[in-house]
């Protein structure tokens, strides 16, 4: 047996509760809940996990757990994919975090090519920006659950409740408090696409033709830097401040022997326009940013190879 769109693993059990409340009844949609529902699953694990290639792990071991569920005593297909896909990250975000606590120097979240869209339309640019990724890091992993659940994907307390087996008034309290955490550090910064374009535009071209002085004229006079290379690359273990420094190191960094031939080319990453570069075919670093007023003012750096993989084979 194959999944909906890749073939792989064996089947672990799953069996339904008797007491389950999603459970039990007719079932009151197609039976490829899991197909119909999969861009939602999908962006439910990324959200919480910031890894594609996590998040695509956290989807194959649920639908092996929906393939080894009766599908007729699930009264709520949607529902329970949900809370399988949420139950799943929670365990892997938990491994996660003490694995991060030794990461060597800035960790980023994998880029995605794109932004998920939900099987409900439902617009997700922004809460899947790679700086929206980073504070959602900041959250507890629970916290993190119920902000994604209620504020992203605009389910209802008690249905969370349900997902998480907690009371709905605890997942209110929750709930709260993880959008005042949200709030207070959620960057502001300009969403004008155009701007972003031109900015993109003007950046490609400092960079390609090494011109430090434009480069530095397109960065905010705070500009800050993250270089994620996990140990795996050379990368820049601390943030890098300063439009002088960030503009140097990162030409640089592309003049780097190693770096012979990359082509820097604009990219989708993460809803927004970012930049790719590719040696060979294969892509090499993914860089997003903020802009602030008409410049860039955080520039995210990722270059771990293992964080690359979801960017191959893009299609020009």
């Amino acid at each position: 047996m194959t999944s909906p769109d890749a073939g792989r693993a064996l089947r672990p059990t799953a069996p339904a509760r008797d007491d389950d409340p999603m459970t039990a009844g007719d079932a009151d949609e197609p039976d490829d809940a899991f197909t119909a529902h999969r861009r939602l699953l999908f962006a439910t694990a990324y959200e919480l996990l910031g890894s594609v290639a996590d998040a695509e792990d956290v989807l194959q071991d649920a639908w092996l757990k929906w393939h080894d569920t009766d599908h007729d005593r699930v009264r709520h297909p949607k529902a329970y994919l949900v809370r399988t896909v949420t139950n799943l990250s929670l365990n892997r975000l938990t491994s996660a975090r003490a694995v991060r606590e030794n990461y060597v120097g800035p960790w980023l979240p994998e880029p995605l090519l794109g932004a998920p869209d939900t099987a409900d339309s439902m617009e997700t640019a922004d809460t899947v920006s790679t700086a929206m990724l980073v504070v959602l890091e900041t959250l507890g992993p629970v916290e993190r659950a119920v902000f994604v659940l209620r504020d992203v994907f605009g389910f209802a307390p008690a249905e969370i409740a349900g997902f998480l087996e907690r009371p709905e008034a605890t997942v209110r309290q929750i709930s709260h408090r993880a959008r005042n955490h949200v709030q207070a550090r959620r960057p502001r910064f300009d969403d004008d696409p155009v701007a972003r374009r031109r900015i993109t535009e003007q950046f490609l071209a400092a960079a390609n033709g090494g011109d430090v002085n434009a480069l530095m004229e397109l960065l905010a006079p705070d500009v800050t830097l993250w270089n994620d290379g996990g140990g795996k690359v050379t990368a820049a273990r601390r943030p890098l401040h300063g439009p002088d420094h960030v503009a140097r190191w990162l030409l640089g960094v592309l003049a780097k022997p190693i770096l012979t031939g990359i082509r820097i080319r604009p990219a989708v990453l993460n809803g927004e326009l970012g930049m790719v570069g590719e040696i060979g075919g294969f892509p090499v670093g993914a860089l997003t940013f903020d802009l602030l007023d008409g410049r860039v003012l955080n520039i995210r750096f990722q270059v771990n190879p293992d964080k690359l993989g979801g960017l191959r084979g893009m299609v020009e």
